[in-house]
């Protein structure tokens, strides 16, 4: 059942983990079937360099396990977001050591360089989802509540997660939060904890792709 679609988030969850964003079998990643509506998602307690295709966990909307082993104990949150998020087909949940330090604090990421424009953010920052107990409604209801206006987020006191029309796209997205993670703390260490200057969500919004490369393109397909 779905096998292309469980070799991909077997085949993200091991990246994950080789690369440093999940340590220790954490974090967890999901697809959801746009025809069967059917979700996709790793298995809880199991280290990737182990886990094999078949045993990845395929559940219905109502939590039902259909094929696999036992799925994440994280798996309601991420039906949650789905329900609330239509447009939305992957999820990548990761505790990367300095995005998830933020996490810790409450503490949401600004906008501090213009690249985080190509992302929809609410209010141009990463936001921080409120804390609720791992595995429970409670936090399923807030982090899909959070997901609903932006497509990167901190889980309070917990790890950070993003959504997109492809796992492949949310995974790339919890890179991209380390990343611009690591840069806040680094300029509010050259500013002596002083806050940088951030990008206006107004600014961010107002970005397009530049229209003289439009133009060449349609003047060349109409040669």
């Amino acid at each position: 059942m779905l096998e292309k679609l469980k070799e991909e988030v077997l085949r993200i969850a091991l990246e994950a983990q080789r690369i440093g964003l999940c340590k220790h079998k954490s974090g967890n990643f999901s697809i959801r079937d746009k025809e069967s509506g059917y979700v996709c998602i790793t298995p809880s307690g199991v280290d990737r360099e182990a886990l094999k295709v078949d045993e990845i966990s395929v559940l219905d909307q109502d939590l039902k396990l259909l094929e696999g082993l036992k799925p994440s104990s994280e798996a309601l949150m991420h039906i949650e977001i789905y329900k609330a998020c239509p447009n939305a087909y992957g999820i990548a949940h990761t505790h990367s050591k300095m995005a998830t330090s933020f996490a810790v604090v409450n503490k949401p990421i600004p906008a501090v360089i213009y690249e985080i424009a190509g992302f929809r953010l609410a209010d141009g920052k990463i936001p921080v989802a409120p804390y609720g107990r791992p595995g429970t409604i409670d936090l399923a209801k807030r982090v899909a509540e959070t997901a609903i206006s932006s497509d990167m987020l901190l889980m309070e006191k917990h790890g950070v997660i993003a959504l997109g029309p492809t796992l492949a796209d949310a995974f790339l997205s919890v890179q991209y939060i380390e990343e611009v993670a690591e840069i806040y703390f680094n300029t509010l260490v050259i500013n002596q904890g002083k806050e940088p200057e951030v990008f206006t969500k107004a600014e961010l919004e107002s970005w397009k792709y530049p229209e003289v490369f439009v133009e060449k393109q349609n003047e060349e397909n109409f040669e």
